[in-house]
């Protein structure tokens, strides 16, 4: 187990992006991939390199075309990414003149904050608390 906690990037969290119809594609990726879908698009499972005991999530999730959640970004996609010790990665970011969309926001299942990359990309940083999604259960991609 390590027990590094430098404020940084562990792996992807999350791809999300826009389509026409977010449902109609989800049901062919249901049909076509055998994607295991939910109303939130699908979360893949996998194991964690440093604690294999421990399951964690990447979600996978199409956005209506008119979706203002990736303002002020112009994109049609934006990545998250999974961290590890938030709130000293944004004092970091803050101090390198990165820009930071809000503040940070907590749930059961991590905390989130918003940036903006070099090319105006909106970027999700996520501190994620698997452990939820597992107790929760429902639809899983493996």
């Amino acid at each position: 187990m390590s027990d590094d906690l430098t404020p940084k990037v562990t792996g992807v969290g999350g791809i999300f992006f826009k389509t026409e119809n977010p449902e109609k594609l989800k049901d062919w990726y249901k049909e076509n991939l055998g994607i295991a879908t939910s109303e939130y698009g699908s979360s893949f499972e996998f194991r964690n390199a440093n604690r294999p005991e421990e399951i964690n999530y990447l979600q996978w999730s199409p956005f209506k075309k008119d979706t203002e959640y990736f303002e002020p970004s112009k994109k049609e996609f934006m990545i998250n990414y999974r961290v590890q010790n938030i709130e000293a990665l944004v004092k970091n970011l803050k101090a390198n003149g990165v820009t930071v969309v809000d503040e940070i926001e907590s749930f059961d299942y991590g905390k989130f904050v918003h940036i903006i990359d070099l090319e105006g990309n909106k970027i999700e940083l996520w501190e994620p608390v698997d452990r939820v999604f597992t107790e929760m259960g429902g639809p899983i991609t493996k």
